[in-house]
């Protein structure tokens, strides 16, 4: 296993949300991360940002781990849920609230419910 890898395994494993992206969840660089991010903190989920532009080893690094190719991606509880059209529907469908209960991360209903009434 690499640094990289270690790192990420590391970092997956020791938070119960977390999210690769481009930029930091107060300041994302890409449009996908930023729409992700914005669920989320929407949401009120607390997650660990991961920002693969300070590090190249992570930046390839964890298109290994999850064997995804593109960024951003989630992890709850050690599973990659996957990146920003997953996310996206999973908002929208409801899937992402089962999932967040069901691992017991607390978020806001009430602003899942207003997103996906806002889209609908």
């Amino acid at each position: 296993m690499t640094d990289a890898n270690v790192q990420i395994k590391e970092t997956v494993d020791g938070n119960d949300v977390v999210l690769f992206m481009k930029g930091t969840s107060e300041m994302p660089q890409c449009g996908f991360s930023s729409k992700v991010a914005g669920v989320l903190n929407y949401m009120g989920v607390q997650y660990k940002d991961v920002n693969v532009l300070a590090d190249e080893g992570i930046r390839s690094g964890i298109k290994e781990f999850s064997d995804w190719p593109t960024i951003p991606q989630l992890y709850v509880k050690g599973e990659f849920v996957g990146g920003c059209d997953i996310i996206t529907e999973m908002t929208l469908s409801g899937e992402l609230d089962t999932l967040l209960e069901q691992n017991g991360v607390s978020f806001d209903k009430d602003a899942a419910n207003k997103i996906r009434e806002h889209n609908s």
